[in-house]
């Protein structure tokens, strides 16, 4: 049972949901997962979560996902953080010959420093949306039902892959 994980009671408690959307403490909810299979299992674990127990904060567009960068062009005089490859060309372009390079391969190698620099008024957010023909049923059994293979593939069919020489 959900209500026995205490890490989604603090969820709940932090965003003061627990008895309905009247005391929602903000009004906006960022998940903010690493980029890759794990951070995709988190991101999906969390949506289902708010679908099954609180669906009008994904209904009533509360729910975002932080883009984050996953890399770090910079010389001596300016840093530029790239959110795909063609931006990270784009940036070594700008910057000229021999740049450094940085492959971020997590939230956690970014430091806080550093975190303050994309999460301000440059923020990317992409904003979780239900159409009003998703069944949210047939939604919680593809996230938590057991086609674990079907579920796996969309992960991997959804899921950005840099090349790590990149």
């Amino acid at each position: 049972m959900v209500y026995e994980n205490e890490e989604f009671n603090l969820l709940q408690a932090a965003l003061n949901i627990e008895d309905g959307m009247d005391g929602l403490r903000y009004n906006k909810v960022i998940i903010a997962t690493d980029a890759d299979t794990d951070g995709m299992h988190i991101r999906l674990l969390l949506l289902t979560f708010f679908l099954q127990f609180f669906p009008d904060l994904v209904k009533k567009n509360h729910v975002f996902i932080l883009q984050t960068p996953l890399f770090r062009v910079r010389n001596k005089k300016k840093t530029i953080y790239c959110y795909n490859e063609d931006e990270r060309l784009a940036a070594i372009n700008e910057l000229g010959p021999n740049p450094e390079i940085t492959r971020f391969k997590g939230l956690g190698e970014i430091s806080p420093d550093e975190f303050v620099h994309f999460i301000g008024k440059d923020i990317r957010l992409d904003k979780v949306t239900m159409r009003k023909e998703d069944l949210l049923k047939e939604l919680l059994e593809f996230y938590m039902g057991k086609n674990t293979m079907e579920r796996q593939n969309f992960i991997i069919d959804n899921l950005v892959v840099l090349d790590e020489e990149a």
